[in-house]
């Protein structure tokens, strides 16, 4: 066939490209060091190496979760080794104050350095980490705690009593009661409303007395009011006192109380179950509760049945665990005929309880959104695993506390007193003290907040017996923060381990990822000087070829 100079240059310049593109390629390899730069170089590797960069991208996220998670830990390890560290110093001197040789005067000068140490116990409940409250719960923007006036007092019976403690002080209030007519034995029994019934109170520990305490009844309350102190004390309802000697205040056979300091926790909590409201046509007519495990997200539950389906038959149903995005279809509840009552049960072991409310049916489409009360932060740590960095403050330092959801009277938090016993005892220098006995569960002494808030008062009280039972509660106190502390240590190992693995699991990614991707140095080197030498030798070879022309010979 006859070879035409067209054909020739057309042939040269497609040889010239294809050994220039190989050049280029291998330079851009030796730039890069990668064997793999666009997806066309090798489309199922680089599938693969998007699919590795995903999994080091999320390896890099738990590996910062795990940074994080260890900074509110660590401190939350800190804060607790602190108090107790406090609490070993409050012992020393509960010990000092429990002594049967000190003074009056000893024990007022040890009250002074335990309500130091009071307030610093509560200072550090309310640590924080990066500007979040580390005891809070979900609360993370406000203090776990807050300082506050409370109430004890030696009258089990008078203990039953809810009341609401207000204003402030900075020494504990000594108050007795007694029959301004003196008609009514010591130890006998006034009611609050008994116009006769008088009240006197000390701020200095029982050296001098306040006559011009009073007590006012009405509405269904007694006002407990106390001038020279800041404080008053309001009762939710008339009760019953014990009356003390009107004209000796050493007398211990009445009933007294110590207007003493204490904390209260203003986080939130988990303890609570969740909440349930009803949407669509029909709602009214039923009641629902939850109970069970749920996650800290809302769960949205709905009546799949093509029409209104009795109580007690077979309840198809269907769930979302994201606010409706996506739903977990059919489910069906089996029909109970002894009860007029749906059980529906929810992934992660929660349940969803129906039951009539006038109505014994439920309509297609009627739904129930479950809200579960939460007080964790979890992080994930792991495709698999999550770690809790915070903690809820009143499972730890105790405290006062009232579920958010129960009914407030009088603007202020309604609790039962807690009940002490007493006998009669006499101080050497006539200022009185009682013999008292905690009557409480062992959950009153791990309540760090309210121990110190009595070794407190009764320090400055000069109650010798007082002290000597809150130092026995400090001890299980101490012990109750050392096993939170376990807790936290724990969280913070399981931390190391998961870190380790991510560690190794992120090296074995990177290998396989470098094993696709990134080229061989000294292989890629030989290729790129052969072709070289293959791009010049086609250069040279086409340019000797093309100067092989009929006006050469002409």
């Amino acid at each position: 066939m006859r070879v035409s100079q067209q054909m020739l240059f057309s042939r040269y310049i497609h040889n010239l490209n294809t050994s220039l593109t190989s050049l280029l390629d291998l330079n851009t390899q030796a730039q890069t060091q990668k064997k793999i730069n666009k997806p066309s170089d090798d489309p199922t590797g680089m599938t693969r190496i998007l699919d590795h960069r995903d999994t080091l991208r999320s390896l890099e996220q738990y590996s910062e979760n795990i940074s994080t998670a260890k900074g509110w830990l660590g401190a939350s390890d800190e804060a607790l080794r602190q108090i107790s560290t406090l609490i070993t110093r409050a012992k020393e001197l509960a010990g000092q104050a429990a002594t049967g040789t000190v003074s009056g005067d000893n024990r007022e000068q040890v009250s002074y350095e335990l309500r130091s140490i009071f307030e610093q116990m509560v200072g550090l409940a309310n640590s924080e980490f990066e500007g979040k409250s580390l005891y809070a719960g979900q609360k993370v923007d406000g203090n776990a705690y807050e300082q506050i006036m409370w109430l004890t007092t030696n009258d089990t019976s008078f203990g039953n009593t809810d009341f609401t403690v207000l204003g402030s002080s900075d020494t504990t209030v000594l108050v007795q009661f007694y029959d301004t007519t003196g008609a009514t034995a010591v130890g006998g029994n006034m009611d609050l409303s008994d116009p006769n019934l008088g009240v006197r109170y000390s701020i200095d520990g029982g050296r001098s007395w306040q006559s011009d305490g009073a007590v006012s009844f009405a509405g269904g309350q007694a006002n407990l009011s106390l001038p020279s102190s800041g404080t008053s004390v309001i009762f939710h309802s008339d009760a019953t006192v014990k009356v003390n000697d009107p004209d000796d205040p050493s007398v211990a056979d009445g009933t007294w109380l110590w207007v003493r300091p204490s904390a209260r926790y203003i986080g939130d909590d988990k303890d609570a179950p969740p909440k349930v409201d009803k949407i669509g046509v029909g709602s009214s007519t039923t009641l629902a509760s939850a109970s069970g495990s749920f996650l800290s997200t809302n769960v949205v539950v709905r009546i799949d049945n093509e029409a209104a389906v009795a109580m007690n038959g077979d309840i198809q149903y269907s769930y979302s665990l994201n606010g409706g995005v996506s739903w977990v279809t059919g489910n069906v509840a089996q029909a109970d005929t002894s009860s007029n009552a749906s059980v529906l049960s929810i992934a992660n072991g929660g349940i969803l309880t129906i039951t009539s409310n006038g109505g014994n049916t439920l309509q297609p489409g009627q739904q129930f959104v479950i809200r579960p009360r939460s007080a964790d932060i979890n992080l994930d740590i792991s495709a698999s695993q999550q770690v809790r960095v915070n903690d809820v403050g009143k499972d730890i330092f105790g405290g006062i506390y009232m579920d958010p959801d129960a009914v407030l009277s009088a603007g202020g938090s309604i609790v039962t007193l807690g009940s002490l016993s007493a006998s009669r005892v006499f101080s050497s220098n006539g200022a009185p003290t009682m013999s008292i006995t905690v009557q409480g569960s062992d959950e009153f002494s791990k309540n760090l907040f309210e121990v110190m808030g009595n070794l407190v008062a009764f320090a400055e009280t000069n109650n010798q017996t007082g002290v000597q039972q809150m130092l026995e509660n400090l001890t299980n106190a101490q012990s109750h923060i050392m096993n939170k502390l376990a807790d936290v240590g724990g969280r913070e190992n399981r931390l190391t381990v998961t870190e380790n693995i991510l560690t190794g699991l992120k090296f074995n990614e990177e290998a396989l990822l470098s094993s696709i991707e990134d080229a061989d140095v000294s292989e890629l080197m030989t290729d790129l000087v052969q072709q070289q030498m293959v791009y010049e030798a086609v250069l040279r070879s086409t340019s000797m070829i093309m100067q092989l022309n009929l006006t050469k010979f002409i």
